[in-house]
């Protein structure tokens, strides 16, 4: 079912018939109500006649309303009388008959002190007269009926009147919903058909441009705003995506065409042994160089991908355990690794992304550190997080270039001669920050050298599960 049709069905055929069908139920109380009404003026009538029908000269019997000075204005609602004797004859009729007209039925009186007795007849002509018919004694012992009967006609009138004026304004209702819900399905489906329509060049891979512009402030603009949001992240994802292809590549055919210019210079000619045992030893180093290299975009893969299995745990042990797998490294550089960290640290994360993070910090500063110098492990609390922070006594990072060192593939031109990286390490640690819902940055350094620092919540509530907004996705 289209949105029009669900509009015009929800929004105007269904509120109209529920109107109606009200109105029919709200009509028929109506007609109780006033048939009610009249049973009760016919009762109070008959309750005045049936008390003064003796009180005449004489106490000859009469009808009051015959004899009212209000006659004339009454007549064309006021109920008929008929007065029938102790034989059942008619005695006197409010208003009189025509002369020639055929007599009334015979009412022969009943016992008197007996309820009176209301019901409805339908004359000849099809109209409907509602009665009260009372047993009264006069003061010489006689019994006589009285019978009052009023016209339903003006009830059915009424009635009538409801009916016409309720189902009109009820018609002139149901358009009227019927226009406006029109108008707002063609509004909504314009809206949603600029949606669709990007979530078709979305699905065919062009994440150029954002969604159309909505000046809704209802779910829809809501919805729209997220999927602006969620474009640009794509846009994002996929550029970042497109730079780690080109790096890994420009990575990759570096090592590649050393070991074939190797290999080839060792073919081109008859060679010694120990000539190509050089070469192969070259080639090697090669090879080597291209598996640390794949192995770091596995692990950067690995953490993009990352359904984690974050439990509450002591962090500190964590930081200490990476400290002493570092320890023998720095040992041999005639490094030494300086730990300060409070137990128990607790948090929830995944024990093993924070150690991978921990552990490329120190890698890092291990790499960069002169001989001699120092590294300073500190893990702290700070409000809602836990803060580790390494620091070292190596040159430093440009603050031009605090931000993209946290890039795949980048690397510092003029530090760590002889130690070449493939420059994913610190992306890494950021991929396992963001995946915290925490964040790595370079912090300012009072001693001299590079201080890199990882933030985590400390909070379970305070995890998500999403990448860093302001960086597109990395694996």
């Amino acid at each position: 079912m289209t949105l029009t049709r669900r509009l015009w069905l929800l929004g105007a055929l269904v509120p109209t018939l529920t109107t109606l069908a009200a109105l029919v139920i709200a009509g028929r109380l109506f007609r109780y109500d006033l048939e009610r009404s009249l049973d009760r003026a016919l009762l109070a009538q008959a309750a005045v006649e049936s008390v003064s029908l003796f009180d005449g000269p004489d106490q000859k019997v009469h009808l009051h309303m015959a004899v009212s000075p209000l006659v004339d204005q009454v007549r064309p609602f006021a109920p008929r009388g008929y007065l029938y004797g102790p034989d059942g004859v008619l005695v006197m009729r409010y208003p009189p008959l025509p002369e020639q007209a055929p007599q009334e039925e015979r009412f022969v009186p009943g016992e008197p002190g007996v309820e009176p007795a209301l019901s409805t007849r339908t004359d000849a002509g099809g109209g409907r007269w509602r009665e009260v018919l009372v047993n009264v004694r006069s003061p010489h012992g006689e019994r006589f009926a009285l019978r009052l009967s009023a016209s339903l006609g003006q009830v059915d009138g009424s009635v009538g009147t409801y009916y016409r004026m309720a189902f009109s304004l009820a018609a002139v209702t149901g358009l009227l919903l019927l226009g406006v819900q029109t108008l707002q399905a063609r509004r909504l489906a314009r809206r949603l058909d600029a949606m669709t329509g990007h979530l078709g060049r979305l699905r065919e891979g062009d994440f150029s441009h954002a969604p159309a512009e909505d000046p809704g402030r209802d779910e829809i603009g809501e919805l729209r705003a997220v999927l602006a949001e969620a474009t640009q992240r794509l846009r994002g994802a996929r550029e970042a995506q497109e730079r780690l292809i080109a790096d890994a590549a420009h990575e990759l055919r570096t090592p590649l065409s050393l070991m074939r210019t190797t290999m080839d210079l060792a073919l081109r000619r008859e060679r010694e042994p120990e000539e190509l045992r050089a070469s192969l030893r070259e080639a090697r180093r090669e090879v080597e160089r291209l598996a640390v290299l794949a192995g770091s975009l596995l692990d950067l893969a690995a953490v993009g991908r990352g359904a984690w299995d974050r439990k509450k745990g002591d962090l500190a042990v964590v930081v200490a355990q990476a400290v002493e797998g570092a320890r023998a490294e720095a040992e041999r550089r005639g490094l030494l690794i300086r730990l300060d960290a409070p137990a128990p640290a607790e948090a929830h994360f995944d024990a093993g992304g924070l150690r991978q993070a921990v552990d490329n910090l120190l890698a890092n500063a291990l790499k960069f550190s002169p001989e001699g110098g120092e590294i300073r492990v500190r893990l702290s609390r700070e409000a809602e997080r836990y803060r580790v922070s390494v620091a070292d006594d190596g040159p430093g990072i440009p603050p031009a270039a605090r931000d993209a060192v946290f890039a795949p593939f980048h690397r510092l031109a003029d530090t760590a001669p002889g130690r070449p990286g493939v420059g994913l390490g610190l992306a890494i640690v950021r991929e396992v920050a963001a995946r915290h819902g925490g964040r790595a940055y370079v912090a300012d350094s009072a001693a001299g050298g590079a201080e890199v620092v990882l933030e985590v919540p400390a909070a379970a509530g305070a995890v998500q599960n999403r990448p860093d907004p302001n960086r597109g996705t990395l694996a």
